[in-house]
C-alpha cells in the first residue's frame, strides 16, 4: 500500500484537497484526521517556495488541539516528513 497508493493518487484528476485527504485516511495507521489537509496542502506550497521552515498553525479537531512537539505550529518539513507528502513535491526539492 502506502507509496504506490500515494502515486495512483498523485496521478488522478481529483483534486488535490481530495487527493491529500485520501492519502490521509488510506495510507496511515491510525488514519489521520481530516483538519490536517489544509496544513499539508500548506507545507507543500512551503516547499514549492523553497521556505521548508515556514511555520503552519496546527488545526483543532473537535476540542483536541493538534500539537507539534507542544507547539500549535510545526514547520512544513516536519508536516511533508511525518505525513509521506513527497509524492506532491517536485523531484529536486524532496
Amino acid at each position: 500500500m502506502g507509496s504506490v497508493t500515494a502515486l495512483g493518487i498523485q496521478d488522478t484528476v481529483l483534486d488535490l484537497e481530495t487527493q491529500i485527504l485520501y492519502h490521509l485516511k488510506g495510507n496511515h495507521y491510525p488514519p489521520v484526521p481530516a483538519e490536517m489537509v489544509q496544513p499539508c496542502i500548506e507545507a507543500i506550497d512551503a516547499y514549492y517556495d523553497e521556505d521548508y521552515d515556514r511555520m503552519i498553525d496546527m488545526p483543532k479537531v473537535g476540542d483536541f488541539q493538534i500539537l507539534y512537539r507542544g507547539s500549535t505550529q510545526a514547520p512544513a518539513r516536519a508536516i511533508v516528513d511525518q505525513h509521506h507528502l513527497s509524492f506532491w513535491l517536485p523531484e529536486e526539492e524532496y
